[in-house]
Protein backbone atom coordinates (compact mmCIF):
# COMPACT_ATOMS: atom_id res chain seq x y z
CA UNK A 1 0.00 0.00 0.00
CA UNK A 2 2.87 2.38 0.80
CA UNK A 3 4.54 1.62 -2.55
CA UNK A 4 1.27 2.34 -4.39
CA UNK A 5 0.83 5.60 -2.45
CA UNK A 6 4.32 6.75 -3.42
CA UNK A 7 3.64 5.97 -7.08
CA UNK A 8 0.44 8.05 -6.94
CA UNK A 9 2.21 11.01 -5.26
CA UNK A 10 4.93 10.96 -7.93
CA UNK A 11 2.32 11.00 -10.71
CA UNK A 12 0.42 13.95 -9.16
CA UNK A 13 3.64 15.96 -8.96
CA UNK A 14 4.31 15.53 -12.69
CA UNK A 15 3.50 18.44 -15.01
CA UNK A 16 2.29 18.21 -18.58
CA UNK A 17 5.37 20.06 -19.84
CA UNK A 18 8.07 18.19 -17.96
CA UNK A 19 7.30 14.52 -17.53
CA UNK A 20 8.71 13.14 -14.29
CA UNK A 21 7.91 10.24 -12.04
CA UNK A 22 9.02 6.73 -11.19
CA UNK A 23 9.10 3.66 -13.44
CA UNK A 24 9.21 0.25 -11.76
CA UNK A 25 10.69 -2.73 -13.60
CA UNK A 26 11.05 -6.37 -12.59
CA UNK A 27 13.41 -8.77 -14.35
CA UNK A 28 15.14 -12.08 -14.16
CA UNK A 29 18.89 -12.28 -14.67
CA UNK A 30 19.50 -11.71 -18.38
CA UNK A 31 21.69 -9.54 -20.56
CA UNK A 32 18.45 -8.52 -22.32
CA UNK A 33 17.97 -5.99 -19.51
CA UNK A 34 20.12 -3.83 -21.81
CA UNK A 35 16.95 -3.44 -23.92
CA UNK A 36 15.41 -1.52 -21.00
CA UNK A 37 18.66 0.39 -20.49
CA UNK A 38 18.68 1.50 -24.12
CA UNK A 39 15.09 2.75 -23.89
CA UNK A 40 15.74 4.55 -20.60
CA UNK A 41 18.89 6.16 -21.97
CA UNK A 42 17.05 7.51 -25.00
CA UNK A 43 14.17 8.86 -22.90
CA UNK A 44 16.55 10.54 -20.48
CA UNK A 45 17.72 12.92 -23.21
CA UNK A 46 14.22 14.39 -23.36
CA UNK A 47 12.86 13.64 -19.88
CA UNK A 48 15.74 13.63 -17.38
CA UNK A 49 13.40 13.79 -14.38
CA UNK A 50 12.11 10.24 -14.84
CA UNK A 51 13.66 7.79 -12.40
CA UNK A 52 13.82 4.00 -12.57
CA UNK A 53 13.65 1.18 -10.03
CA UNK A 54 14.78 -2.34 -10.91
CA UNK A 55 13.66 -5.40 -8.95
CA UNK A 56 15.30 -8.77 -9.59
CA UNK A 57 13.49 -12.06 -9.37
CA UNK A 58 12.25 -15.08 -11.24
CA UNK A 59 9.03 -15.11 -13.29
CA UNK A 60 6.89 -15.91 -10.25
CA UNK A 61 8.17 -12.93 -8.26
CA UNK A 62 7.98 -10.55 -11.22
CA UNK A 63 4.42 -11.48 -12.21
CA UNK A 64 3.26 -11.29 -8.60
CA UNK A 65 4.51 -7.71 -8.39
CA UNK A 66 2.80 -6.88 -11.68
CA UNK A 67 -0.48 -8.40 -10.49
CA UNK A 68 -0.31 -6.33 -7.29
CA UNK A 69 0.45 -3.14 -9.21
CA UNK A 70 3.87 -2.73 -7.61
CA UNK A 71 5.81 -2.67 -10.88
CA UNK A 72 4.91 -1.38 -14.32
CA UNK A 73 6.83 -3.76 -16.58
CA UNK A 74 8.35 -7.20 -16.25
CA UNK A 75 11.02 -8.92 -18.29
CA UNK A 76 10.35 -12.67 -18.23
CA UNK A 77 12.73 -15.43 -19.23
CA UNK A 78 10.86 -18.32 -20.90
CA UNK A 79 9.06 -20.54 -20.89
CA UNK A 80 6.08 -18.64 -19.55
CA UNK A 81 2.34 -18.11 -20.01
CA UNK A 82 1.73 -14.50 -20.99
CA UNK A 83 -1.91 -14.77 -22.04
CA UNK A 84 -3.17 -12.80 -19.02
CA UNK A 85 -0.89 -9.85 -19.86
CA UNK A 86 -0.20 -7.43 -22.64
CA UNK A 87 3.23 -8.29 -23.89
CA UNK A 88 6.00 -7.82 -26.40
CA UNK A 89 8.31 -10.70 -27.34
CA UNK A 90 11.89 -9.60 -27.77
CA UNK A 91 13.63 -10.52 -31.04
CA UNK A 92 16.46 -12.31 -29.21
CA UNK A 93 16.90 -15.34 -26.96
CA UNK A 94 19.26 -16.48 -24.22
CA UNK A 95 21.12 -19.78 -24.33
CA UNK A 96 21.24 -22.26 -21.46
CA UNK A 97 24.56 -23.82 -20.63
CA UNK A 98 26.95 -24.83 -17.87
CA UNK A 99 29.29 -22.52 -15.95
CA UNK A 100 32.38 -24.37 -14.71
CA UNK A 101 36.04 -23.99 -13.88
CA UNK A 102 38.36 -23.92 -16.87
CA UNK A 103 40.26 -26.88 -15.41
CA UNK A 104 37.11 -29.01 -15.08
CA UNK A 105 36.98 -32.24 -17.13
CA UNK A 106 33.87 -31.03 -18.98
CA UNK A 107 35.64 -27.83 -20.04
CA UNK A 108 37.34 -29.82 -22.79
CA UNK A 109 33.96 -30.29 -24.50
CA UNK A 110 32.45 -27.72 -26.88
CA UNK A 111 28.95 -28.43 -25.61
CA UNK A 112 27.35 -30.36 -22.76
CA UNK A 113 24.80 -33.15 -23.16
CA UNK A 114 22.45 -34.46 -20.48
CA UNK A 115 24.42 -37.59 -19.56
CA UNK A 116 27.53 -35.45 -18.90
CA UNK A 117 25.73 -33.99 -15.88
CA UNK A 118 24.01 -37.02 -14.38
CA UNK A 119 26.85 -37.78 -11.98
CA UNK A 120 28.06 -34.21 -11.42
CA UNK A 121 27.35 -31.89 -8.46
CA UNK A 122 24.87 -29.41 -9.90
CA UNK A 123 24.06 -25.84 -8.96
CA UNK A 124 20.62 -24.82 -10.25
CA UNK A 125 18.64 -21.62 -10.20
CA UNK A 126 15.44 -21.87 -8.17
CA UNK A 127 13.40 -21.42 -11.34
CA UNK A 128 15.34 -24.04 -13.29
CA UNK A 129 15.07 -26.49 -10.39
CA UNK A 130 11.28 -26.66 -10.88
CA UNK A 131 11.24 -26.27 -14.66
CA UNK A 132 9.67 -29.20 -16.48
CA UNK A 133 11.48 -28.10 -19.65
CA UNK A 134 14.85 -28.30 -17.94
CA UNK A 135 14.24 -31.77 -16.58
CA UNK A 136 12.87 -32.87 -19.91
CA UNK A 137 16.21 -31.83 -21.38
CA UNK A 138 18.11 -33.58 -18.58
CA UNK A 139 16.09 -36.74 -19.30
CA UNK A 140 15.89 -37.73 -15.67
CA UNK A 141 14.03 -36.97 -12.46
CA UNK A 142 15.43 -34.37 -10.06
CA UNK A 143 15.62 -36.99 -7.31
CA UNK A 144 18.25 -38.83 -9.36
CA UNK A 145 20.49 -35.79 -9.76
CA UNK A 146 23.11 -34.53 -7.35
CA UNK A 147 21.79 -30.99 -6.80
CA UNK A 148 24.18 -29.55 -4.23
CA UNK A 149 22.87 -25.98 -4.28
CA UNK A 150 20.17 -23.70 -5.66
CA UNK A 151 20.50 -19.96 -6.22
CA UNK A 152 18.72 -16.72 -7.11
CA UNK A 153 21.69 -14.73 -8.40
CA UNK A 154 24.24 -16.46 -10.60
CA UNK A 155 26.93 -13.99 -9.52
CA UNK A 156 26.76 -15.48 -6.04
CA UNK A 157 26.64 -19.01 -7.43
CA UNK A 158 29.71 -18.32 -9.57
CA UNK A 159 31.85 -17.99 -6.44
CA UNK A 160 30.89 -21.52 -5.46
CA UNK A 161 31.75 -22.68 -8.97
CA UNK A 162 35.17 -21.04 -8.64
CA UNK A 163 35.80 -23.09 -5.51
CA UNK A 164 34.98 -26.29 -7.38
CA UNK A 165 31.74 -26.80 -5.49
CA UNK A 166 29.78 -27.78 -8.58
CA UNK A 167 28.60 -27.05 -12.11
CA UNK A 168 26.07 -24.23 -12.47
CA UNK A 169 23.35 -24.49 -15.11
CA UNK A 170 22.68 -20.92 -16.14
CA UNK A 171 22.12 -18.56 -19.05
CA UNK A 172 24.90 -17.20 -21.21
CA UNK A 173 26.44 -13.71 -20.98
CA UNK A 174 25.83 -13.30 -17.25
CA UNK A 175 29.30 -14.07 -15.92
CA UNK A 176 32.55 -12.92 -17.50
CA UNK A 177 34.46 -15.98 -18.71
CA UNK A 178 37.01 -14.18 -20.87
CA UNK A 179 40.65 -13.30 -20.28
CA UNK A 180 42.10 -14.49 -16.99
CA UNK A 181 38.75 -15.63 -15.58
CA UNK A 182 38.88 -19.00 -13.83
CA UNK A 183 35.54 -19.93 -15.38
CA UNK A 184 34.18 -20.97 -18.75
CA UNK A 185 30.70 -21.47 -20.21
CA UNK A 186 29.61 -24.37 -22.42
CA UNK A 187 26.17 -24.44 -24.12
CA UNK A 188 23.78 -27.34 -23.70
CA UNK A 189 23.29 -29.81 -26.54
CA UNK A 190 20.74 -30.20 -27.96
CA UNK A 191 20.51 -26.43 -27.63
CA UNK A 192 18.03 -25.04 -25.13
CA UNK A 193 16.97 -21.46 -25.76
CA UNK A 194 15.04 -19.15 -23.43
CA UNK A 195 12.57 -16.73 -24.97
CA UNK A 196 12.38 -13.21 -23.59
CA UNK A 197 9.20 -11.22 -23.17
CA UNK A 198 8.23 -7.82 -21.75
CA UNK A 199 4.85 -7.94 -20.02
CA UNK A 200 2.52 -5.45 -18.37
CA UNK A 201 -0.98 -5.55 -16.94
CA UNK A 202 -3.89 -5.61 -19.36
CA UNK A 203 -5.99 -2.44 -19.24
CA UNK A 204 -3.29 -0.83 -17.11
CA UNK A 205 -3.74 2.90 -16.55
CA UNK A 206 -0.16 4.09 -16.85
CA UNK A 207 1.38 7.28 -15.56
CA UNK A 208 2.70 9.72 -18.15
CA UNK A 209 6.23 8.51 -17.43
CA UNK A 210 5.29 4.85 -17.92
CA UNK A 211 3.36 5.64 -21.09
CA UNK A 212 6.39 7.40 -22.50
CA UNK A 213 8.60 4.47 -21.55
CA UNK A 214 6.26 1.98 -23.23
CA UNK A 215 6.28 4.03 -26.42
CA UNK A 216 10.07 4.03 -26.35
CA UNK A 217 10.19 0.27 -25.73
CA UNK A 218 8.07 -0.24 -28.84
CA UNK A 219 10.38 2.02 -30.85
CA UNK A 220 13.40 0.02 -29.66
CA UNK A 221 11.56 -3.21 -30.55
CA UNK A 222 10.91 -2.00 -34.09
CA UNK A 223 14.60 -1.13 -34.45
CA UNK A 224 15.74 -4.56 -33.23
CA UNK A 225 13.40 -6.54 -35.51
Amino acid sequence: MIDLMEKTKAELSSSNKNINGEIYIGSGETDAISFFAQAAGNIRKKHPLIHYHIYSGDAGIVTEKIDKGLIDFGLLIGPFDVTKYDYMRLPMTNTWGVLMRKDSPLAEKKSICAKDLWDKPLILSHQASISSEMFSWLKTDISKLNVVMTYDLVYNASHFVKKGFGYAITLDKLINTTGDSELCFRPLYPPMEAELCIVWKKYQVFSRASNEFLRQLKREWETER
